[in-house]
């Protein structure tokens, strides 16, 4: 196989073909290549070919793909890959890790790297030995190196793997219960200010592409994201992802950035991808001005995301204080989706909690909307603010949200 590829990655830089951009030319040179040493091995002492489709397949994976992890790329089962090492070569299936049979050298690590990164515009080395960046099918990737590691890169590429794009798919993949789905859908339509939180892999970004898909089809949506994931299907959408610093130190855009431009760009709504710094400051100040916005966080209940949401706009600066953070996130959020990863990896929604924009002391009120009793996600006693914005769409929340506590017990 050393041979084919060699005289493939030949052929390729003679011809000066592009194997990102013209993949179907590379597969023709590799059938050329296949079939002219099945020629010269009828003469020549040269090792049987064997499985050609194999051999085809590895080849064309390293010159035009990325390595013994194409095949991982490939494969829609596969969630996430992570290389821990050259021998630590681990996928996630339905939420559940294993240990691949695959090893590669500290050197092919680094070249896999190096050509990931090769679309994106972005780097990384020992002044920047973090990266995020996304491959051009959509996966997002994350690239630690030494000396922040102890020894090897440490590479995590998370596939975006969409498995529904509307609330109702969600609905089908038991990820939400009909009439929560109905409830959410209202409660985007009508403006309400949500915050989907959840643990790591629990389908945050696909939750929330699944409520952007509710927004009515006028609004000027405008995305801001670390990395694009977010694939918000409307007419009128800006999406926008921050930048590193170049080799100089500047030209860095970082998310508090993006935000404040956003409000200069006559949005509709607001979508912040993920806030997990004093970003969370410039969002909050945007839907307290009144424009409607969504994001995701980081949290292990509903009411954690909203003590989260109270905590992390003190890191924008010491003149910043609970005395307005708290109050403010009482008025600027509405809704908590939260959602969880079961034992079996299926990802669910546990629970759906209102601000009602009350404080107690310091402490931001809520109420549960949906709870999750026994396995069932199911309709609680508490209910949205604002309900004249449901009103001004034409929607009837009492037939909304239904049988209140007569459901919820039985």
């Amino acid at each position: 196989m050393e041979i084919i590829d060699a005289e493939v990655r030949e052929l390729i830089r003679r011809r000066g073909v592009d194997p990102a951009r013209d993949p179907a030319a590379v597969r023709i040179l590799i059938d050329d290549v296949l079939s002219e040493y099945e020629m010269r091995s009828l003469t020549a002492t040269l090792p049987a070919l064997g499985d050609r489709r194999r051999i085809a397949r590895a080849v064309h994976d390293s010159v035009a793909g990325f390595g013994a992890l194409q095949r991982f790329l490939d494969d829609p089962q596969v969630e996430e890959i992570w290389v821990n090492g050259p021998g630590r070569v681990f996928v996630a299936r339905r939420g559940r890790s294993e240990l691949t049979n695959i090893i590669l050298t500290s050197a092919q690590v680094e070249d896999l790297v190096e050509r990931m990164l090769k679309s994106s515009g972005r780097r990384v080395d020992l002044s920047t030995p973090f990266v995020d960046a996304m491959l051009p099918d959509g996966s997002r990737l994350h690239v630690v190196i030494p000396d922040i590691t102890r020894l090897h890169w440490a590479v995590n590429i998370r596939k975006f793997v969409l498995r529904a794009n509307t609330l109702d798919e969600l609905v089908g993949l038991g990820t939400l219960t009909p009439p929560a789905a109905v409830f959410l859908e209202a409660a985007i339509a009508a403006g309400l200010n949500v915050i989907v939180s959840g643990g790591t892999q629990a389908g945050k970004t696909t939750l929330l592409n699944c409520l952007a898909a509710a927004i009515p089809g006028g609004e000027r949506v405008i995305t801001c994201e670390e990395v694009f994931e977010l694939q918000v299907d409307l007419p009128d959408v800006v999406a926008m992802q921050t930048r590193q610093p170049n080799l100089e130190g500047t030209g860095e855009i970082q998310l508090r950035r993006l935000i404040k431009e956003a409000l200069r760009m006559r949005p509709s709504r607001i979508i912040v991808g993920e806030v997990r710094q004093e970003e969370c400051l410039d969002l909050l100040i945007a839907l307290n001005s009144g424009l409607p916005g969504m994001c995701s966080i980081h949290a292990n209940s509903a009411r954690e995301a909203v003590t989260k949401m109270c905590t992390l706009p003190l890191l924008a600066g010491e003149n910043v204080g609970h005395a307005f953070v708290v109050p403010t996130v009482a008025s600027s959020v509405d809704l908590v989706v939260h959602a969880e990863t079961d034992g079996s990896g299926a990802r669910r929604v546990r629970e759906i909690v209102a601000v009602p924009g009350r404080v107690e002391g310091s402490v931001v009120e809520t109420a549960d909307v949906f709870a999750t009793q026994g396995e069932r996600l199911v309709r609680a006693d508490g209910f949205p603010p604002h309900p004249e914005r449901f009103a001004r769409v034409g929607i009837d929340l009492l037939a909304v949200l239904g049988g209140g506590r007569h459901e919820r017990l039985h």
